[in-house]
Formats: structure tokens, C-alpha cells, sequence
């Protein structure tokens, strides 16, 4: 499980809701997370799945990850597409695995 910056975020993103299965339906669910690009954001609940990128935890003021989310765009294109929405892109860039490879290159490959 992700170790997130305190508790309540722990605890605001685990946050599981009996009446509703899509956190974006949920008026109780207010935060979001992206495991693929380590970005958190306030849920905006217009019936869609958009949410505003957040810098700090709303509860400890934490700092939060920079957003890879322009770093996923830039690696798959470095790798040849240019369209990972309509695309079949590796699986390792479905979650947080791709950041693996960027954070422990492998020598000689």
C-alpha cells in the first residue's frame, strides 16, 4: 500500500462508501490520487472524473509529489506514442511501475 504524507490522507483516499462504487459519484470523497502519475487532487463532483492538481496536503501541509504526469507523456513518446489514450501501451505504465525504470536504470540497457 502507498504510504501516503499522515494519516487522515491515508484515510480520506482509502475511503470506501458503501452507497456508491465510483469515488467521482461519492459526495463524501473529496480526494483524488493517480498511482500512474504519483498526482493528488480535489474531486470535482460535475458528474465527470475531473479533479484540480493539489501541491500540499489539505491536512498536515505536506508538501505532495510533483505530478510525473508530463513525464508519462514524454516517456511514451520517447518510446513511439503518440496517442496512449487509443494506443496499446506497456502495462508497467497503467500504474507507478513505468517510474521504476527512470528511478533504477538498468546498466547497459
Amino acid at each position: 500500500m502507498k504510504k501516503h504524507c499522515c494519516d487522515t490522507m491515508m484515510q480520506k483516499l482509502s475511503l470506501n462508501c458503501k452507497d456508491h462504487h465510483d469515488p467521482y459519484e461519492c459526495p463524501d470523497v473529496l480526494i483524488s490520487y493517480s498511482d500512474r502519475f504519483e498526482e493528488y487532487g480535489l474531486i470535482i463532483h460535475d458528474g465527470g472524473t475531473a479533479s484540480i492538481s493539489i501541491d500540499f496536503c489539505p491536512w498536515c501541509g505536506t508538501k505532495l509529489p510533483d505530478s510525473k504526469r508530463d513525464l508519462w507523456f514524454d516517456t511514451l513518446e520517447k518510446l513511439g506514442f503518440d496517442d496512449p489514450g487509443e494506443q496499446d501501451i506497456p502495462e508497467r505504465f497503467n500504474s507507478n511501475k513505468w517510474l521504476e525504470d527512470i528511478k533504477n536504470p538498468k546498466d547497459g540497457s
